[in-house]
């Protein structure tokens, strides 16, 4: 081959690994991450979910049609955002809304920020799940305990009244259903209005409890306040593993229907980024 031949083939490869690279953001370890929808308005087809979140290994809810993407309000200033609707007697993110998990790298101190907006007729019922942070090499959720090895998950859940809290899978949970941390009880989702999270999850070190999670929250025209510290987390047992996931799930439930919504409704979610953490 001749050095031209050579020096063409070397610099395909080099564009193709820039490019390649470029698509595939969650596979290094480097923080800041911001999720960039991109696409038209309208139905969020899959092609766009996986070039917007590559690396999952499943999803829910994109493929049945339930996400869609939303312009800019700059109104409200939210920038793009994923719509999910949430389907009337139904749960769980297979079903009733969207769910899936995003590799981000493994990190022991990380925080999650995004703008939630729930929809102006948005059914609470009992409750259900919001995007959080998880780890480790199975999916702890759904009532798989979390064991010190199997991994952990910090999501948000609403609640009843549009109540909040902070809702965990981690090594010292008492039920199989993971442990709940509650907001303040003055504390109510809004609804029609842009409302900004921001969780901090930080890993214990092998068999200690220093460990946190962290929730705040910003209310339109408020100032961002604390609404769950707790600084005695054990999340796991060796350090075989980290915080290494978005997990981007909103549904309704819960066990059974009875914490279905009975009419159509909806959640927004938008400026979706993953930065790293102080200890």
């Amino acid at each position: 081959m001749s050095s031209a031949s050579t020096l063409r083939s070397c610099c395909a490869l080099i564009t193709f690994v820039s490019v390649f690279a470029s698509l595939l953001p969650s596979l290094s370890t480097e923080l800041p991450l911001r999720v960039t929808l991109t696409g038209k308005p309208g139905l969020y087809t899959q092609a766009q979910w996986k070039m917007d979140w590559p690396g999952c290994e499943f999803e829910g809810g994109v493929t049945p049609g339930r996400v869609e993407l939303r312009p800019a309000d700059l109104a409200a200033k939210m920038g793009p955002a994923l719509r999910i609707h949430f389907a009337p007697g139904q749960i769980g993110p297979e079903e009733g809304g969207a769910g899936w998990r995003w590799p981000i790298g493994t990190h022991d101190a990380v925080e999650l920020l995004y703008t939630v907006r729930f929809s102006p007729d948005f059914e609470f019922v009992k409750g259900g799940k919001l995007p959080g942070l998880c780890g480790g090499p199975e999916n702890v959720s759904g009532g798989r305990r979390a064991d010190g090895h199997n991994g952990f998950s910090a999501r948000l859940m609403w609640r009843r009244e549009a109540r909040g809290e902070a809702y965990l899978y981690h090594k010292n949970q008492p039920e199989k259903y993971g442990q709940s941390f509650a907001f303040p009880k003055d504390f109510h989702f809004p609804v029609g209005v842009p409302v900004k999270v921001r969780l901090a999850v930080t890993m214990n070190r092998p068999e200690q409890k220093d460990g946190s999670v962290r929730v705040w929250i910003t209310l339109p025209n408020e100032k961002e306040k604390m609404l769950v510290e707790q600084t005695h987390m054990e999340w796991r047992s060796s350090a075989k593993f980290g915080v290494d996931g978005l997990y981007f799930e909103a549904f309704h439930g819960g066990s059974d229907t009875t914490w279905a919504p009975k009419t159509p409704c909806w959640a927004e979610f938008s400026d979706i980024q993953v930065t790293a953490a102080s200890r």
